[in-house]
């Protein structure tokens, strides 16, 4: 019987307007509690939000959050070199995380862009948080990534509790080259996002971007492929990422109640997708950050 332990709720879309086939705009507060309470009493207990989301640690944080495990991550540092005036930044925007969540401690902390580990002085951002879970406010650390090349890079400079990662049905490069299993072999808790790559795996090809025509061949074998495998375009693409068993949590950003009922009920569905033929990587297609739609 397959349970929904395995998908947490990404909530961007509930302090921003978010998402490539967004249809409704940033989340009500109301809603918002009634996916909370939907979510709890069905097993669903990650939130992943962020300072950088708008209002979402605010909204978050009028509602009880008992029984979650609420993961938050860093402000970005404009800078190519970390400095005690960073270091200072990164735990004051901890603690107005906090007051806006009205908590009094978090299940992580991550950092929201790995490349402000890279340069030099990094290793004070890694002790900073390090700092800050040995006080007990943050019971695991982290990092957010793009790509393999960034979790080599971090690697060398500490071992996360949490990576945060993108993987699809098209973005297949870190389960075809190793990389997933190797993290999960560190003892790494691996949280998986962009499942639905802000929804364009989910469009009706008519309404794909013409930014997409290099790749709409393969966007039409990955509708085909669903259809024959009998399934719809959200169960074959969550059923993926479901089954891949290094990944821990799979997120997923809904805007209303119907969409949360709509993708628990998806997520349980009891097949496999076979997504072998699909796996594109190109990163100006399968990284949101690299596209250019204007």
């Amino acid at each position: 019987m397959l349970t929904l332990k395995k998908l947490g709720l990404g909530t961007v879309q509930w302090g921003l307007q978010y998402g490539l086939a967004n249809q409704y705009g940033k989340t009500s507060p109301q809603t918002v509690k009634e996916i909370l309470s939907d979510a709890l009493e069905h097993g669903v207990t990650v939130l992943d939000t962020a300072s950088l989301y708008g209002e979402s640690e605010a909204v978050l944080g009028t509602n009880s959050l008992e029984g979650f495990h609420v993961i938050t991550k860093t402000p970005r540092f404009a800078t190519n070199k970390v400095t005690d005036e960073d270091v200072f930044q990164l735990s004051q925007s901890f603690s107005q995380s906090l007051q806006r969540l009205s908590s009094k401690k978090v299940y992580g902390l991550l950092m929201h862009h790995a490349n402000d580990l890279l340069v030099p002085g990094g290793k004070k951002l890694v002790s900073a948080m390090a700092a800050l879970k040995e006080s007990g406010v943050v019971e695991k650390i982290g990092i957010s990534v793009y790509d393999s090349e960034q979790v080599d890079a971090v690697l060398k400079v500490f071992k996360p509790d949490i990576i945060q990662l993108p993987i699809s049905v098209l973005d297949q490069r870190m389960l075809l080259n190793g990389e997933l299993e190797r993290i999960k072999n560190e003892g790494v808790e691996i949280h998986a996002r962009s499942v639905f790559l802000q929804g364009l795996l989910l469009m009706s090809l008519d309404k794909i971007p013409s930014y997409f025509d290099p790749i709409r061949p393969l966007l039409t074998r990955w509708h085909s492929a669903a259809e024959t495998q009998g399934m719809s375009l959200i169960q074959a693409a969550l059923s993926f990422v479901r089954d891949i068993p290094y990944v821990d949590i799979v997120l997923v950003g809904v805007e209303t109640l119907e969409q949360f009922r709509s993708c628990s009920e998806d997520f349980t569905v009891p097949k496999t997708f076979d997504a072998s033929g699909l796996a594109c990587n190109e990163p100006s297609y399968v990284n949101p950050a690299l596209w250019k739609l204007a």
